[in-house]
């Protein structure tokens, strides 16, 4: 029996002891978890009791973004040891099926990923998760910055996507936390600028202290003139990254891609949208989707180190394992000022 955060049922939270695997096996590691991120799919199940086909019907351990201490370690185990600092990638997939065979695992139907229903999360003192998908921690990475590198690696993921040249200009829409790292992972990734459009001031004013984001506010510019600003009114942003899920921003995405550039979609949007496709393939556009991550974790945790991305700024609060609840109420209250919060357990 583990201490956890437990979502006994929508809109209900609790923490209390639960029975969770504890075996460590010949290439698993068993780690002491120090540092949880709280997701807005935590949030969602919390306050919606599903997302789409992912539905709570037992009491599940919530969060997926994650940091500790490894603690134990598998026979077979080469690349980790007891006392090493490490962040875990979340989705484990089937070693054996045709798309982690084609190196897409994140898009392979058997995966398993922390916190969607049925599995269990890493809000709790102890887990145990493959070594090959838990990965060290340089020393001047602390445990906040290793919890965020699970969210940091969506927008690293979209930039790798994008294929980024030199001095490309960007535009991002959306402005929430994924918004916000997506546009710092095209400036690491080469970018001489990205513009990220929102209504809400308060996010905009977080992403602007960052030197080569370009803030656009929708409630007082339009962001096709002032793309078209910049890049010329018949030309338009190298790379757009679409990172709302809102279906206005669909129609803006097309109108601001140069012709020849190139759309990542990101966010996802709640109900099917329609596409104006003949727009897109007048300008020859190239469109990418991106579904979580592959194979960026390494580079993730690099960047941080290296103090090329600094997500310091972004942590909006830290609260002790105690007030796990008191940190979800507020997540669900969805403060403008707030980027992410993060749950610490005891050392």
């Amino acid at each position: 029996m583990a201490q956890a955060l437990v979502l006994e049922e929508k809109g209900k939270l609790s923490i209390r002891n639960i029975d969770l695997p504890s075996t460590v096996g010949d290439n698993d590691v068993k780690i002491k978890i120090r540092n949880v991120g709280i997701c807005g799919s935590d949030v969602h199940y919390y306050t919606h009791g599903k997302i789409g086909p992912f539905i709570v019907n037992q009491p599940m351990v919530l969060g997926h973004e994650a940091s500790g201490i490894v603690i134990e370690t598998g026979k077979n185990v080469e690349n980790l040891k007891v006392g090493d600092r490490v962040c875990m990638e979340p989705g484990i997939p089937n070693p054996h099926s045709r798309a982690t065979k084609l190196g897409i695992y994140n898009v392979d139907p058997d995966v398993v990923f922390w916190a969607t229903p049925p599995v269990h999360g890493c809000l709790t003192e102890t887990v145990v998760h493959p070594a090959a998908f838990t990965f060290k921690l340089p020393d001047n990475v602390s445990f906040e910055e290793g919890a965020f590198v699970e969210p940091l690696a969506i927008g690293v993921q979209a930039a790798v996507k994008a294929r980024l040249k030199p001095g490309d200009i960007c535009l991002v829409t959306g402005c929430g936390p994924i918004g916000i790292l997506t546009a710092l992972a095209a400036l690491a990734s080469g970018a001489s600028k990205v513009f990220i459009s929102d209504l809400a001031q308060p996010k905009l004013d977080i992403a602007k202290q960052y030197h080569g984001i370009i803030p656009i506010n929708l409630k007082n510019e339009s962001v096709e003139e002032r793309v078209k600003a910049e890049c010329g009114k018949d030309w338009g942003a190298d790379v757009v990254f679409e990172a709302s899920g809102h279906p206005s921003a669909y129609d803006t995405v097309l109108a601001c891609v140069r012709p020849g550039g190139t759309i990542v979609f990101v966010g996802m949007p709640v109900d099917k949208i329609p596409f104006d496709l003949v727009t897109a393939q007048a300008k020859e556009i190239h469109m990418e989707t991106i579904f979580r991550y592959a194979h960026v974790y390494d580079r993730t945790i690099n960047l941080i180190a290296s103090g090329k991305i600094d997500i310091k700024p972004l942590i909006s609060g830290v609260y002790p394992f105690s007030k796990s609840i008191e940190a979800f109420e507020r997540a669900a209250s969805a403060q403008p000022t707030d980027v992410k919060l993060q749950i610490e357990m005891p050392e």
